[in-house]
C-alpha cells in the first residue's frame, strides 16, 4: 500500500527536507568563517557545484521514484529541490563572478567566451535562471499548464551541460570518476523518460485502433 501523509505529515517532510538541502550551506560557511580550509576558493567552486548536479539529479529522480512507488506527494518536494539547485549554482556563478572577476562583468563574459568549459556552465546556469523565475504557483497560472511543463524541461538539457561542464573542469587533472558517476546518474533518469514516452506512443494507436 501506497503510503500517503497527511497535510501536516507532508508539512513536516517538507521542513526537514528544507532543513536538510541547507546544511551543504552551513558546512561552507562554517568551513569558511572558522578558516579550516587550505585553499577556500578552489573548495567552494567545487563544492557548490557538486551540489548543484546532486540537486539536479535529485529533481530528476523525483518523477521516476513517484511512478515506480505512487509515492505521489514526492512531487510536493520537486520544485524544492529545483530551486535548491539553482540556490547552489548561484553560489557556484557568484564565486566565479566575485573571487575570479570581481564583479567585473565584460571580464567575465570575455572569459566565458574564451573557455568553452566556463561557456558550458555558464550555459546551463542561463537556462536555469528562468525556471527559477518560474516556481512559483502564480507563475504557473500565468503561464499555463502545458507551457510551465514545456519551459521547465529544460532541465533536460541543462543537467548534461552541468555534467559537460564537470568534466572539462576535471579533464586538466584526468580525474574523470565523479563526472562519469553523475553523467551514468543522469543517462538513466532521461532514458527511463525516453523509454516510458516511447512505450506511451507505442500504445496509444492500439487504445485509439477502432473495434471490428
Amino acid at each position: 500500500m501506497a503510503f500517503t501523509p497527511t497535510p501536516r505529515q507532508l508539512t513536516v517532510i517538507k521542513s526537514i527536507a528544507f532543513v536538510l538541502a541547507l546544511l551543504p550551506f552551513f558546512a561552507l560557511a562554517y568551513l569558511v568563517a572558522a578558516d579550516r580550509l587550505v585553499e577556500p576558493l578552489q573548495y567552494i567552486t567545487r563544492n557548490t557545484g557538486s551540489w548543484t548536479l546532486y540537486f539536479l539529479c535529485i529533481t530528476l529522480a523525483v518523477t521516476p521514484l513517484r511512478r515506480i512507488s505512487s509515492w505521489n506527494w514526492l512531487l510536493k518536494l520537486r520544485r524544492m529541490m529545483g530551486l535548491y539547485a539553482f540556490f547552489y549554482a548561484l553560489l557556484h556563478f557568484t564565486t566565479f563572478l566575485w573571487f575570479d572577476h570581481f564583479f567585473d562583468v565584460q571580464e567575465m563574459l570575455k572569459d566565458v567566451a574564451k573557455r568553452p568549459f566556463i561557456t558550458v556552465g555558464f550555459t546551463a546556469f542561463v537556462l536555469l535562471v528562468p525556471l527559477a523565475v518560474t516556481s512559483t504557483n502564480a507563475m504557473v497560472r500565468r503561464l499555463g499548464g502545458k507551457r510551465w511543463q514545456a519551459l521547465h524541461k529544460l532541465v533536460y538539457v541543462i543537467a548534461p551541460l552541468g555534467i559537460l561542464h564537470f568534466w572539462w573542469m576535471r579533464a586538466g587533472k584526468h580525474d574523470f570518476n565523479k563526472p562519469i558517476l553523475f553523467g551514468l546518474i543522469v543517462l538513466a533518469l532521461l532514458g527511463i523518460r525516453v523509454w516510458w514516452a516511447r512505450s506511451k506512443a507505442a500504445a496509444s494507436p492500439a487504445v485509439a485502433a477502432p473495434r471490428r
